[in-house]
């Protein structure tokens, strides 16, 4: 797997900056003004939610065994490449909804005007350009990282240790 978008929801605060820059990232105009004076409504593909105490942005896996991709009928939400994030092909819709409902995460929905679907593709245009996807880049206290999967969980293990060293030395004292 490629680099993958990571959640520590421990720092995030909920501010929802991810939704907005995904949905200027997704606009024609590119820009947060001008869509909205264009009257543009592109939509969002991250969603914060609340859980208990704490905010949590839920968005695309990319699965490997994309349930979303195997049950699209035309072929519209589709891979490039075995490692690659799961993308989509606006042309190809049919508006069917089917991946909507085979989405574990529930993070593929509808568009604004109800004609085609709303699927986070990793801000591929901005990939391609050695950018980090929008949300990632606009996130104001880092809980969204870009990174490939096994550095994030080498970093939770380090974090994961040094709180059990902390928490042996309190009970020393």
């Amino acid at each position: 797997m490629g680099k993958i978008v990571i959640v520590d929801f421990e720092k995030c605060m909920g501010c929802k900056s991810c939704e907005i820059a995904c949905a200027v990232a997704h606009s024609a105009a590119k820009d947060l003004f001008a869509a909205f004076q264009a009257g543009e409504k592109p939509g969002y593909r991250v969603h914060v939610e609340a859980s208990r105490e704490f905010s949590v942005p839920v968005h695309c896996h990319h699965c490997e065994d994309a349930p979303c991709m195997a049950v699209c009928p035309t072929g519209a939400i589709y891979r490039d490449d075995e490692d690659g994030p799961v993308l989509f092909n606006e042309e190809h819709c049919i508006g069917c909804r089917m991946c909507v409902q085979a989405c574990p995460f529930g993070v593929i929905s509808m568009s604004p005007e109800g004609k085609r679907v709303l699927k986070c593709d990793q801000c591929i245009d901005r990939l391609s350009e050695g950018q980090e996807p929008a949300c990632v880049e606009a996130c104001p206290t880092g809980a969204l990282m870009f990174c490939e999967e096994e550095d994030a969980a080498a970093e939770k293990r380090a974090r994961s240790a040094e709180k059990i060293v902390a928490a042996g030395r309190e009970d020393k004292e």
